[in-house]
């Protein structure tokens, strides 16, 4: 199954839809806008709310707490490394690998991969395609996802 992210171009605050692989709306994401945490909730297509991620503060490094349904089910951490970018998911057998400047790594369960995503290039705004393998790992997939996209935003500006 796939699903696809477009972020807007000029947005105060993260608010964008997911798509399926269909083209039907699945999944809406919506930032806080001043929010030192970089909350964002995503809801389904009934407009309810199935995740949360935000940003930890008073944290060296950026590290931030995926919550699905009200659980929390992984902290996204990025690492100290001199040379490229690494992430870590720590409370979980989860763990991700591949460049992520290029927008192109996979996330790994136990060995198995579950998810691969890449940036689709020459588009109006940042476009995403996540190739998810195992259909339990979608809202996992996409809250590290937005988690990595949001750490490279801020290393951005």
């Amino acid at each position: 199954m796939q699903l696809y992210i477009k972020q807007k171009v000029f947005a105060m605050s993260p608010k964008f839809t997911i798509k399926d692989e269909t083209g039907e709306d699945k999944y809406f994401v919506e930032g806080e806008f001043f929010s030192l945490s970089s909350k964002m909730h995503i809801y389904n297509s009934a407009h309810e709310e199935i995740a949360l991620i935000y940003r930890k503060l008073m944290k060296f490094l950026p590290r931030f707490v995926l919550e699905v349904n009200g659980q929390q089910i992984a902290e996204i951490v990025k690492e100290v490394t001199f040379f490229k970018q690494s992430y870590t998911l720590e409370n979980t057998t989860l763990h991700v690998e591949g460049d992520f400047l290029a927008h192109e790594y996979s996330l790994f369960d136990s060995g198995r991969k579950v998810m691969d995503i890449h940036k689709e290039w020459l588009t109006w705004g940042d476009s995403y395609v996540l190739d998810i393998l195992d259909p339990a790992y979608e809202l996992i997939s996409l809250g590290v996802v937005l988690a990595i996209d949001t750490v490279m935003q801020s290393n951005k500006n």
